[in-house]
């Protein structure tokens, strides 16, 4: 019998550097596409796809993620005492229900296996997804719950996969594919960032995991792969063959909010879909043609 999928674990350890000196006192997570930050995106994904539990795997100075998902207090009274009914409501999603919401070290940055391993006792024998904030996906269908549909169909694991450009497969997790229906594939072998000439594919996992608890003792022997990190995807190819393992071609965009490029395109197009800037925006955009 398939487990139920409740719990995510997101990594949230990484220093932002790209986006210096805005990350300098904040977390990159916490930077805002439109009005909402990039973990908030993550969150309700998750919950789209029926994830209750929490863990955030956080590091020194990330003490304002755990702060943004608290109740706070001052304002909601203050909010409620002029009867600002908007602002309430723009507040709800911030709420995480009280034992939900878990946060745990990474005190190395020794790479996502080595994250993934820090959430072990939060993970325990259970199934469990994993949300990269960095990639915020714009879909009608989060893209974690299209994946938690697969993983129900299928049993096993599921990445969420999208062909890149053959040139850039050294930056990625790619797929060695097996049988392919166009939309879900069957995962034969893993490698982290190849060379373009020995990638068996150009399908790349996108950050965003459903992953059966057969992975964690390979994540626990703390392996260094490339880059001299603990690789979660050298752990995840230990699994092959003996846990059912697909990638799921998604259906939505996902913009690569880890750059700066990507983050200023994910601003314009959640923009454009609010009907309240959508004209603003188009027309402050003629200016710079």
């Amino acid at each position: 019998m398939t487990k139920p999928l409740r719990k995510a674990v997101l990594p949230v350890a990484g220093l932002g550097t790209r986006f210096l000196p805005a990350t300098k006192a904040m977390p990159k997570e916490m930077l805002p596409v439109v009005d909402r930050p990039l973990i908030q995106y993550a969150i309700d994904e998750a919950r789209e796809a029926g994830i209750e539990e929490f863990c955030l795997i956080t590091g020194r100075g990330k003490d304002s993620l755990i702060d943004y998902f608290d109740v706070a207090f001052e304002l909601d009274v203050t909010l409620r005492e002029r009867n600002k009914v908007e602002a309430l409501k723009a507040l709800e999603p911030s709420s995480i229900e009280a034992g939900s919401l878990i946060a745990v070290r990474q005190q190395e940055p020794l790479g996502l296996g080595h994250a993934i391993w820090c959430a072990r006792s939060f993970i325990g024998d259970d199934p469990f997804a994993i949300l990269l904030p960095d990639d915020v996906v714009k879909s009608g269908t989060s893209c974690l719950k299209q994946l938690a549909d697969a993983y129900y169909a299928t049993g096993g694991s599921v990445v969420a996969v999208e062909e890149v450009p053959r040139e850039h497969t050294s930056r990625y997790g790619i797929l060695k594919p097996g049988h392919d229906d166009g939309r879900m594939v069957e995962i034969t072998g893993l490698v982290e960032k190849p060379k373009p000439e020995e990638a068996p594919s150009n399908l790349s996992i996108i950050g965003r995991y459903i992953l059966t608890p057969e992975v964690m003792p390979h994540l626990a022997k703390l392996e260094k792969g490339a880059g001299g990190e603990v690789q979660l995807t050298d752990a995840m190819a230990k699994i092959i063959g003996h846990v059912p393992f697909h990638g799921l071609r998604y259906e939505g965009h996902r913009f690569d909010c880890g750059n700066k490029s990507g983050f200023l395109e994910a601003q314009i197009a959640f923009a454009l879909d609010r009907p309240e800037l959508a004209d603003d925006v188009r027309a402050f955009l003629k200016k710079y043609n």
